[in-house]
């Protein structure tokens, strides 16, 4: 099972810092990532990280670079998602996902949270 929280609502320009928890799953086996659903829109992958056992720098969504970062935290088997200088169109519900084959991209087909909302608005 995948827990997410740390979501919220925040002003534009601030930060959030989303959390995943696993409770059945070694996250270091896995490809981590974080995917996104606005109202009306498709879902986005937002940033993918491979498992400790393959070598492969975290990837982004275009929109997201050099604003988010994605880390994961063996000891606490935890993944996070920091979220700086946040903007009115980066809200959506965020999911946290992992994959077992350990590369990105992640899909469908993959272990999905339930998803944490983040509301950016002034």
């Amino acid at each position: 099972q995948l827990v997410e929280s740390g979501g919220g609502s925040v002003q534009p320009g601030g930060s959030l810092r989303l959390s995943c928890a696993a409770s059945e799953f070694r996250l270091d086996y896995y490809a981590v990532g974080w995917f996104r659903q606005a109202p009306g829109e498709e879902r986005e992958g937002v940033a993918c990280l491979v498992s400790s056992t393959k070598d492969g720098p975290p990837e982004y969504a275009d929109s997201v670079k050099g604003r988010f970062s994605i880390s994961r935290d063996i000891p606490k088997n935890a993944v996070y998602l920091q979220m700086d200088s946040l903007k009115p169109e980066d809200s959506a519900i965020y999911y946290c996902v992992i994959g077992s084959w350990g590369t990105c991209p992640l899909t469908d087909d993959d272990h999905w949270g339930q998803g944490t909302q983040v509301t950016v608005s002034s």
